[in-house]
């Protein structure tokens, strides 16, 4: 369990909820609203209950209550008053605290729960939008901050994973009704953050086409088999962390020169995607901002 976090620091909580650690202090001072421990050099921590806590507060303050009527109940009471908020309204912010709650805590009944209260008012589409996104990029900002560990993003990212699977499952034997091209979907070598070209192999499937889903980690190589196979190819890849941005350059020009043909393409979103040199920007390289801007182009 050492590699657990279960004790955080006030920006730790700061980062998860929103609430500036100067706020969270006076809340502290004022109403005693958590009650942090303390290391032997008087350091506030605070373990994952506060943060349950501060995060079903926040949902109450972004829809009206005052934090001075807050503070007068205790922590059932106020995941009460959530639950009543989150049975009357459709809650896209309650969503992602929840599912950001489940991950700290491990709580795969929480993620499940939720999941399946979103799913009844929205499409798996419209949750993946409006609520997987704003938390994956919510995710790699915590990340960065030091504030969960890889034990929290995987754990997260694997139950999101089997709801993508799932409903890709559910269409993934449909016969294609568009032949115009075949798309081909890879990762780079070492890159292994595959929940959007995931997602995108699910849009890709739904509008009709034939997708061909190859994963993680692929040497580039690979890609030329299947130029000979089919006449039209698009190659589609997410680069997050890879390839390393100092070998981006000479990666774009050996798929230029040595993958394509004058029948396919190579199309690529992702954080590092933005690094390409727009000199290997053409009709045959393009670069784009998003997935919705990817599934926009497709249909």
């Amino acid at each position: 369990m050492n590699n657990i976090k279960t004790i955080l620091s006030i920006k730790d909580l700061e980062n998860l909820s929103g609430i500036k650690a100067h706020t969270i202090r006076i809340w502290e001072k004022r109403y005693n609203l958590l009650e942090p421990l303390r290391t032997d050099t008087n350091i506030r921590t605070y373990d994952v209950s506060a943060l349950t806590k501060l995060l079903n507060v926040t949902l109450l303050l972004n829809h009206g209550y005052k934090i001075s009527k807050i503070s007068q109940h205790n922590s059932e009471q106020i995941a009460n008053l959530v639950k009543e908020i989150t049975t009357k309204i459709n809650s896209n912010s309650h969503a992602v605290s929840a599912f950001k709650r489940s991950m700290m805590e491990f709580d795969q009944s929480l993620f499940f729960r939720t999941y399946d209260e979103l799913l009844a008012q929205k499409s798996f589409r419209e949750v993946f939008y409006q609520v997987f996104i704003p938390l994956i990029e919510e995710i790699g900002l915590l990340w960065q901050t030091n504030t969960i560990l890889p034990a929290h993003e995987h754990f997260i990212s694997y139950l999101i994973k089997q709801k993508i699977l799932v409903n890709t499952a559910q269409i993934q034997t449909n016969q294609p009704t568009k032949t115009d091209t075949v798309f081909v979907l890879y990762l780079p070598m070492h890159e292994i953050h595959e929940l959007g070209i995931m997602y995108l192999n699910y849009e890709i499937l739904s509008l009709g086409y034939q997708s061909i889903f190859l994963g993680e980690s692929l040497p580039v190589e690979n890609l030329k088999e299947f130029t000979q196979i089919f006449e039209h190819v698009t190659f589609l890849s997410y680069f997050t962390v890879e390839p390393n941005p100092d070998e981006l350059d000479d990666y774009m020009t050996n798929i230029g020169n040595n993958i394509l043909t004058p029948n396919s393409s190579f199309w690529v979103t992702g954080r590092l995607a933005s690094k390409i040199n727009p000199n290997h920007h053409n009709q045959q390289i393009k670069v784009f901002s998003s997935i919705a801007e990817i599934i926009n182009e497709i249909s």
